[in-house]
């Protein structure tokens, strides 16, 4: 399960400087906070926006009406999680359900794969992952999705954590660069797995509900720097690769480190997905400097997540209200609701709202192409 931190978002297992936003943006809006008014629902769509980090683990018609109502694209995203529910620990499974998504949604969704880091102990771990990407890439997926196991969970032979910058793990991202792949890496967590429980920290709550995953408890693992260091190691030994850090990249407490590991890296972007409320807790002129600097490293995503045997009405409804929100933080100066706080909308300009919705998903992931 994933963290349920966004604002406004529903998880089901549930400006160049010196511009000026657009008027169409930047009005106040009475609209109730359940959907689009018929207005944002034009303005959302003209975009051809892209969401790109989904886990939808069902089929259903519903869903696909609402990605042709909102003229919305996804991709959507294995990764395989011995510690989940059965539609997300086995590979091969994963990926038939996903790609069952894909096929059936007119052109809507786009498949992300993963390996299966459990495997790694196995003699021919880097092989046999690359020949089963390699199979996936032919099925059309666009992107190989590489969690938070590696690094939190998984270990090697001796009984150690394994990092991303494992030696084993480099035949993969040769092979995704040569095959012009983009990696997507949930590396790490929020800070507040590696601190002592506190009922007071608001970003503990996932782990209270989620014990494996708090990583204060958990001798000998690597801390959260280390984790993140190795991944900017293999940026830096792999120019190549195309990367796109989920969550912020895991940097979402610190916007000053999140801008310089974008500055270093120029193949380095990140998504939003499930962290727009950590943008939402910087005072309002500095949410709005960060984006406008890094408006072409910045993708949208929701982490919106449906298993099967759930109410899809429910869920599709949900999903539809959390982009609606997400829009209305981005794109007008309207007060949301986040978390209990009332915080006022960026009215981002269209030409950003562009850039966050669409153009930077296009370049990130040649394959949407």
């Amino acid at each position: 399960m994933r963290l349920l931190v966004a604002a406004g978002l529903i998880v089901l297992v549930a400006a160049p400087a010196g511009s000026r936003p657009s008027a169409l943006y930047a009005q106040q809006s009475s609209a109730p906070q359940s959907g689009f008014t018929a207005a944002e629902l034009q303005q959302f769509s003209a975009l051809n926006p892209i969401d790109t980090h989904t886990h939808i683990y069902t089929y259903d018609p519903l869903y696909v009406s609402m990605l042709e109502k909102l003229h919305l694209h996804t991709i959507n995203i294995v990764d395989v999680d011995d510690r989940g529910l059965p539609a997300r620990r086995d590979l091969a499974n994963e990926n038939k359900i996903v790609f069952n998504l894909v096929h059936k949604s007119s052109g809507h969704v786009f498949a992300c794969t993963s390996f299966d880091p459990y495997r790694f102990n196995d003699p021919n771990f880097a092989k046999n992952a690359v020949h089963t990407l390699n199979a996936s890439f032919a099925e059309g997926a666009i992107a190989v999705k590489e969690w938070k196991n590696v690094g939190m969970e998984v270990k090697n032979a001796k009984g150690a954590y394994i990092l991303p910058d494992d030696p084993k793990l480099e035949p993969i991202y040769r092979d995704l660069a040569a095959h012009h792949k983009t990696l997507i890496t949930h590396i790490a967590d929020l800070n507040a797995a590696w601190l002592p429980p506190d009922p007071k920290n608001r970003d503990q709550g996932y782990y209270r509900h989620n014990p494996d995953w708090f990583a204060y408890k958990l001798p000998g693992i690597p801390s959260k720097q280390q984790i993140l260091d190795a991944r900017d190691h293999v940026l830096a030994e792999n120019p190549n690769l195309t990367m796109v850090g989920a969550h912020f990249g895991s940097m979402e407490t610190d916007f000053k480190q999140l801008a310089a590991t974008l500055d270093k890296y120029p193949n380095f972007a990140v998504d939003v997905a499930s962290r727009l409320i950590f943008l939402q807790r910087l005072p309002r002129a500095e949410a709005i400097a960060f984006v406008t600097r890094y408006q072409d490293r910045l993708i949208y995503g929701t982490d919106n997540t449906i298993y099967p045997g759930g109410n899809i009405e429910r869920s599709v409804a949900g999903e539809e209200a959390g982009y609606a929100r997400d829009w209305r933080y981005l794109a007008t100066d309207s007060m949301i609701s986040s978390r209990g706080n009332e915080v006022q909308g960026l009215a981002l300009p269209e030409s950003i709202l562009r850039k966050i919705y669409h153009d930077n998903a296009v370049r990130w992931f040649p394959g949407l192409r």
